[in-house]
Formats: C-alpha cells, sequence, structure tokens
C-alpha cells in the first residue's frame, strides 16, 4: 500500500481524513499513544489496542541508547518487538536537543550526547536519526530538527530555522522510500509568524509525505500556540497530514483540530494515569483526594473502558492510596480511551459540520 492522505471532510479550518500507510490506517484527526522506550508505560500492546489507538509514538534518543537500533533490527524491528503491528512514528531526537541542552553539543554536522544513562557520548545527524530510524522499521520517520527553546530572540529563532532546514534536507537526502513508509518535514520558527510561514514554504518545496509542526507547547502558552498555528497550518500542502508534536490537554487538541491539525502525540494521558489524575467528560479528577474515598460511581459515565466498566472511584482512589501500581495502569488506561474517544467524536462532529457545537458541549461538560 502506499503512503497517503485522504481528506474525508472539512468544518471551517478542521480536517477529517484517513492516514493510509504500509502497517495500517488511521482516521484523523488522531491521538498518538506515546511509547518511548517501545512500550506505551503501564499498558500492554492489547490494552493499547483497546483504547482504540491506531498509531503510537517511539523514540529514537532512548531506542539508540538502549536496546540500540541495530539490536532491534536484528530482533526483527520495532512492530515486533512491542506488538504492534500498526503505524509506528517515530521522533528524531530533535526535542532532546533542547530537553538535553546541558548534556549535548551542537554543531552543522549534528548533536553529540552525554547520556543521560551512564554519560557515554553518542552523535547524532541528519543522516544517523534517518538511519536508526529505518533501523527500527518506523512507518513514519521524522526529520533530525533543533527544537527551538523558549523564549527565543528573532536572530535567534531565525538562525535556529535555518538550521533545522539544513538537517531536513539532509534528512531528506538519506530517507530510503519504500511503498507505504513516510517522512515528514518539521516547520519551526518559535513565536514569529513570518519565520513560520517561511518554514512551511521552504520544507514544502522538498516534498515530504506529512508535515509537523514543532517548537510549540514549550512554554509559549495556549494563546500564543493557536496563534502560531494559524500562521503555519494555511500555508501546509492541503492533501498532506499535519501533526502538531508535544500536545497536550484535551482543550489543546479541540483547539488545534479547529485550525487544522490532524495528528497529535503526548506523555500528557500517561502521566497523569501515573500521578492519579484522571481525564473524563466532567473534567479532571485527582483520584488521590479523600473525596473519592466512598465514592461507588464509576469513573465517567460516559467511558465503556475496563477501568470504567468495573470498577469504582473508591477503588482507585484506595489503589493510589495504597501504591499498588494496578492504579496508575488503570487510570492511565482511562486517559488513553477518553483521548481516543474524543478525537473519534471530533472526527464524527467533522463530517457532520457540528465541530463548533462538539467543542461547546464538550467544554461545558468540565465543570470540575
Amino acid at each position: 500500500m502506499s503512503f497517503g492522505f485522504e481528506l474525508a471532510g472539512t468544518d471551517g479550518a478542521a480536517r477529517a481524513g484517513v492516514l493510509r500507510t504500509a502497517h495500517g490506517d488511521a482516521p484523523t484527526p488522531t491521538f498518538m499513544a506515546v511509547g518511548t522506550a517501545g512500550t506505551v508505560k503501564a499498558m500492554t500492546a492489547d490494552a493499547v489496542r483497546a483504547t482504540g489507538a491506531k498509531i503510537v509514538l517511539g523514540n529514537t534518543y532512548h531506542l539508540m541508547l538502549r536496546p540500540t537500533a541495530e539490536r532491534v533490527a536484528r530482533l526483527g524491528g520495532l512492530h515486533k518487538m512491542m506488538d504492534w503491528p500498526g503505524p509506528i512514528l517515530t521522533d528524531s531526537g530533535g526535542f532532546q536537543v533542547m530537553s538535553l541542552a546541558k548534556l549535548r553539543k551542537l554543531e552543522e554536522a549534528g548533536v553529540t550526547f552525554r547520556s543521560h544513562l551512564d554519560g557515554s557520548a553518542h552523535f547524532l545527524s541528519p543522516e544517523r536519526s534517518t538511519e536508526i530510524q529505518h533501523l527500527l522499521d518506523a512507518t513514519v520517520s521524522m526529520v533530525l530538527d533543533e527544537c527551538t527553546p523558549h523564549p527565543a530572540t528573532y536572530d535567534e529563532a531565525a538562525s535556529s530555522m535555518a538550521l533545522t532546514h539544513r538537517w531536513a534536507a539532509r534528512s531528506r537526502a538519506a530517507f530510503f522510500p519504500r511503498e507505504g513508509y513516510g517522512q515528514f518535514g518539521i516547520v519551526q520558527g518559535s513565536t514569529y509568524a513570518d519565520l513560520r510561514r517561511e518554514s512551511a514554504d521552504v520544507l514544502g518545496a522538498m516534498d515530504f509525505e506529512g508535515y509537523a509542526i514543532g517548537g510549540l507547547a514549550v512554554g509559549e502558552g495556549q494563546s500564543m500556540m493557536y496563534e502560531m498555528l494559524e500562521a503555519t497550518a494555511p500555508f501546509l500542502p492541503v492533501d498532506k497530514p499535519r501533526y502538531l508534536m508535544g500536545v497536550g490537554t484535551p482543550d489543546d487538541l479541540l483547539g488545534s483540530v479547529a485550525r487544522g491539525v490532524d495528528m497529535f502525540d503526548c506523555v500528557m494521558p500517561t502521566r497523569a494515569g501515573r500521578t492519579a489524575r484522571a481525564f473524563t467528560s466532567a473534567g479532571v479528577f485527582n483520584l488521590r483526594n479523600a473525596r473519592f474515598m466512598d465514592d461507588d460511581a464509576k469513573l465517567d459515565a460516559r467511558c465503556a473502558c475496563l477501568c470504567c466498566a468495573r470498577h469504582t472511584r473508591a477503588y482507585l482512589h484506595h489503589l493510589i492510596r495504597c501504591e499498588e501500581m494496578l492504579g496508575p495502569m488503570l487510570l492511565t488506561m482511562h486517559n488513553l480511551t477518553y483521548y481516543q474517544s474524543l478525537m473519534i467524536l471530533a472526527r464524527a462532529a467533522i463530517l457532520a459540520g457540528r465541530y463548533a457545537a462538539f467543542c461547546a458541549e464538550t467544554r461545558a461538560g468540565w465543570v470540575t
């Protein structure tokens, strides 16, 4: 099957489509569960599938350290290793260029990291990042970019963006085209609308299979993030998927879909599950709170996941207070199911031409 994106309908700037890949299809808008080290934390692959997820994410930097890309390849690839035959998108290591700034040296050739595990040195260039993702057998590979930190001056943002463009060209040249596989460019430009448009134009000319919007959700705030989406998405190819990296809360997802984004990933639902927080149709609950001690209601009356179907808020509170690992597992399962359900309902609303009403109704329900 060839890699492609089919647009099924729009409602304003909001889009409903289908991402088609060698490893299966993913209806959009879609949320990708984050499986950084080849696993979605606290979840089996069957549990991830049960949430409705169609595509997951892995991380080049973490997998190159352990178990190493070469070992993954010898063992049959990441799909086989993590029991996920569906599409897998791999981050390029670009986010770690920012997040591990104290452990890396940035040069034109690439980035030298000091491992956060043992301090050993590892060099990651656009070519090596692309090679690692090929060894992992990633369905969607990302170009190596410099994720511009926030805040950044205009000159700093422009310089960082230009480096990302040069690395994108090198990543594209190193990509090994295969039927049903794709590579995404990453738009940068910090909080400067003219740089964002320039980046979209430059990367658009490189004809990637899809486009990511990077360098957001790094401290700029929701209103600025939306402003940058409005300055970027209209200048990306209509017939290619658009991926907003590292976002975010349910409210962020709704607002970003309204501005033309198709794909998302974020550690928020899994991390929240491990810290006793649940995203629900009634808002965010902290299951540590004593008010849940005798609450025999299901976590979310509108959710049919295993957590909600079989367990009460009181039981979840008990598990959290006793530090039983089942508590985070059940809350993670629920949170990922909620995110998937939100995207499924958003897609249906777009196709029905009532996306704005859907957003208003959903937000009105968040009363906690």
